[in-house]
């Protein structure tokens, strides 16, 4: 496998900002949000689990996971949220390794809102955090997702700590700075990561 560069941030860091200028520069994405939702398809296994453990109600009219009613059940129990990964997580790691072993560019990314929380960690070669105070984490989160507060400082505290992300990070991207100057920082990232992946080919 090439080298494999791990990006992850807080809910609302905007790391989906940051991969899809690595997508621009024709780098593979591999997006741990994506494997989910392939692991959870209409006819899959782990959904008809997800079923008989939390009801069929879990499931909408199109035969696909009602994945807010989801989110919302297992963020306000820890137990639930502990049974759902157990059952998804190994299926994630799979389905991820899949993913990375059919990219074909110079690198590859693996982008994952638990990539320090998970086994993820241990399939990539270096870890890039996106980072930018809690606060700004609430806000974007609240516009973007239509969440209430307390929603999101419920899955804010399902993930890694702030500080501890940042001192498990081999590089930080500051990302309360305008969109603007992210594609700068990306293209000299994306300069450094082409030259150790040349290293170590």
């Amino acid at each position: 496998m090439n080298l494999v560069i791990g990006i992850t941030g807080g809910i609302g860091s905007g790391k989906s900002e940051v991969t899809r200028r690595f997508e621009q520069l024709g780098i593979t994405v591999v997006d741990a949000d994506v494997a989910a939702r392939v692991i959870v398809e209409p006819g899959a296994p782990a959904l008809t689990a997800i079923a008989e453990h939390f009801g069929a109600d879990i499931i909408g009219e199109d035969g696909k996971l009602d994945r807010a009613a989801l989110r919302r059940l297992v963020f306000a129990s820890e137990d639930e949220r502990l049974w759902l990964e157990r059952l998804t997580h190994p299926l994630i790691g799979a389905e991820i390794q899949r993913q990375l072993k059919a990219a074909d560019s110079p690198y590859s990314i693996l982008s994952s809102p638990l990539l320090l929380e998970t086994q993820q960690k241990a399939l990539v070669d270096c870890i890039v955090v996106v980072d930018v105070p809690e606060a700004v984490q609430l806000q974007r989160a609240a516009a973007r997702d239509a969440n209430s507060e307390e929603e999101i400082r419920r899955i804010m505290s399902a993930q890694m700590g702030r500080e501890q992300r940042l001192a498990l990070a081999d590089i930080v991207i500051d990302n309360e700075q305008p969109l603007a100057e992210l594609d700068g920082v990306v293209g000299e990232l994306h300069k450094e990561f082409l030259a150790r992946a040349e290293r170590s080919a």
